[in-house]
């Protein structure tokens, strides 16, 4: 039996690009709700669901590692705090271009991750002294249930999983002002039995956890 603390979600659905483009109006600016690193978010209505597209950015080589990592992240992931992954999207289209007086054709690569879509925004909006209009109960709850997804993803699983950039940005708030954790694309998946030694750090200075760097 799953635990209070784990959802009950389905399988993430595989959603062509074109659906993708139906219900956010063809990626138009107002459909767009934020950007990151490595794509721009869209809001959508998936089968009755309001979802977030996060649609990335064509950046060969980079742009498929990131959306392996982060899909491979996220289908692993079960908690009531980890943003629950709707559906992805993987095409390769052939676009026209110019070239030599005529036209030819060039592979390109449609990623898309799909979520749940949060109401409040991130975290980082509700941050500004006793303005934001968070009574010390709510942001109580926020703390707590931030704490309870980092450990989740940490020791909820047999391989421990170590967000390199759990930032304000990265928290999402749902209607009730649950917190979610989000943006996995620079995670990294560690086996509970090894010890690694790495010279190279990836993530934000200052938002990665000790045992990342420690090791």
């Amino acid at each position: 039996m799953a635990s209070k603390s784990e959802q009950t979600g389905s399988t993430p659905a595989d959603i062509t690009f074109r659906r993708l483009e139906e219900i956010t109006d063809h990626f138009s600016e107002e459909h767009k709700v934020g950007r990151g690193s490595y794509g721009e978010v869209y809001k959508g209505l998936y089968n009755g669901e309001t979802i977030a597209v996060k649609k990335l950015y064509h950046m060969p080589g980079l742009d498929d590692e990131q959306f392996k990592k982060e899909f491979n992240n996220l289908m692993r992931v079960n908690h009531q705090n980890i943003v629950r992954l709707v559906g992805y999207c993987y095409e390769i289209r052939y676009k026209h271009f110019e070239h030599n007086g005529g036209f030819s054709f060039a592979e390109m690569a449609e990623r898309a991750l799909c979520f749940e879509y949060f109401e409040a925004g991130s975290l980082d909006k509700h941050l500004s002294d006793e303005s934001c209009g968070l009574d010390w109960n709510t942001r109580y709850e926020i703390i707590k249930g931030i704490c309870k997804g980092v450990d989740y993803l940490h020791t909820g699983s047999k391989d421990s999983i170590y967000h390199l950039d759990l930032k304000p940005e990265n928290v999402l708030l749902d209607k009730h002002m649950t917190p979610k954790i989000g943006d996995f694309g620079l995670s990294r998946l560690f086996a509970s039995t090894e010890t690694f030694t790495t010279k190279k750090f990836i993530g934000t200075p200052g938002y990665m956890p000790p045992e990342y760097i420690e090791k």
